[in-house]
């Protein structure tokens, strides 16, 4: 049953459970409604907004593609902004060539065309994914989420797709098979599944597979990757490299944007035709995306991010100590807090007192605030949930 639309969006495809707020600017960490009232955003957009609202970066590189009056060309010809992101993106990490697309979902649409386009072999066309990873809303993407509330309404999805559960190597190694397996995709911090990190272990494990089964590691990042963790790729820390890592949310500093980063095996295997998005990687949202990344990637700035995300970390472990907490897991500015009851009542509260979060499942709190919080707004909106819980 459609629910009774809100004033203003009855013209809105009912597809959004939307809060009755309706925000009209941004400054820093903080979001202002249409009312004058203020709220502390611990949600960064759903890890869209990395640089907060108004940032100095970003409303030059608005202003300065503007000007150009170049906001779409068309990728028959050559664009500069997209050249030099691609470069950027592939300095200094596995990478070799990048697809942009518009958003995350597309990326991963993309990644599992270009895993299957290099899989040599008729028969090697079966996706292996992880249990609890959530990688998007089109077809393909939703075929490797494995949430039956998601999947059931559209089913039959796209056929060639198994499931593994993480940190179950005996299940991986039978999985991924010489014959059949083109990819396995996996969140090396999985967000939408109650924010998990993968193990360095597994993920190993499933290089070694990967590697026996001439498959292609692809790792979505699209919400742990880009500085989320304090480091340029979550990947990175545990030591596995992948063949492709799809990007989105913070890419575009709130404009859409996606990529697929892919190594020179991957690359080599693509020609033209292969794939294609008319608006991917225009020259308005990669000049602002190019802006938003270069300050993202620079070392202070992920120092930066890594100290907020300690003290993030030391504040909600300490919370532990509640006999309704249940666990607090995560890194740098992506964590989560599950608790021994539904959350939504807490996100109720947060909100009544001026604080904006999330949650990933009914029992997790999900902290995804922007990477320029500062320490101050930080310990006050932990003060906030603290008060709450």
């Amino acid at each position: 049953m459609t629910a009774t639309a809100l004033p203003g969006t009855q013209h809105l495809v009912p597809v959004y459970a939307r809060r009755d707020v309706c925000f009209v600017s941004g400054e820093g960490c903080e979001l202002v409604d249409d009312t004058g009232r203020r709220f502390l955003d611990f949600t960064a957009g759903i890890g869209v907004n990395a640089l907060g609202y108004g940032h100095p970066v970003i409303r030059a590189a608005i202003e300065d593609a503007a000007v150009t009056g170049l906001l779409h060309v068309s990728n028959l010809y050559r664009n500069r902004s997209a050249e030099e992101l691609a470069e950027l993106l592939t300095a200094r990490s596995f990478g070799s060539h990048v697809f942009f697309a518009n958003s995350g979902a597309e990326a991963v649409e993309g990644a599992l065309k270009f895993a299957r386009r290099a899989a040599v072999g008729e028969s090697k066309r079966e996706i292996v994914a992880v249990r609890g990873g959530f990688h998007g809303r089109t077809y393909g993407a939703l075929s490797v989420t494995d949430r039956p509330d998601y999947r059931r309404p559209f089913e039959p999805l796209v056929p060639g797709m198994r499931f593994i559960d993480r940190e179950d190597p005996e299940r991986a190694r039978a999985a991924i098979e010489v014959e059949r397996t083109a990819a396995v995709i996996v969140e090396p911090i999985q967000g939408e599944g109650g924010v998990r990190p993968i193990s360095s272990e597994f993920l190993g494990v499933l290089r070694d597979c990967c590697d026996a089964a001439g498959a292609a590691l692809i790792f979505d990042e699209i919400q742990c990757g880009l500085g989320r963790t304090g480091e340029r790729y979550a990947f990175e820390p545990s030591g596995v490299e992948p063949d492709i890592v799809v990007l989105a949310k913070p890419l575009g500093g709130g404009l859409p944007m996606g990529a697929v980063v892919v190594n020179e095996r991957i690359a080599s295997m693509l020609s033209p035709g292969d794939h294609g998005s008319t608006f991917g990687g225009g020259p308005f949202v990669s000049a602002v995306a190019l802006a938003c990344a270069r300050t993202i990637l620079e070392p202070e700035f992920l120092s930066t991010v890594r100290e907020r995300g300690n003290a993030l970390a030391t504040r909600l472990r300490s919370l532990l100590a509640r006999p309704d907490v249940v666990d607090v897991r995560g890194r740098g500015l992506m964590h989560g807090v599950e608790l021994d009851r539904p959350v939504a009542p807490v996100l109720e509260r947060a909100f009544d007192a001026g604080l904006l979060l999330l949650q990933a499942g009914s029992h997790v709190l999900r902290f995804l605030p922007p990477l320029v919080m500062s320490a101050e707004d930080l310990d006050r909106g932990l003060d906030i949930v603290e008060s709450i819980l």
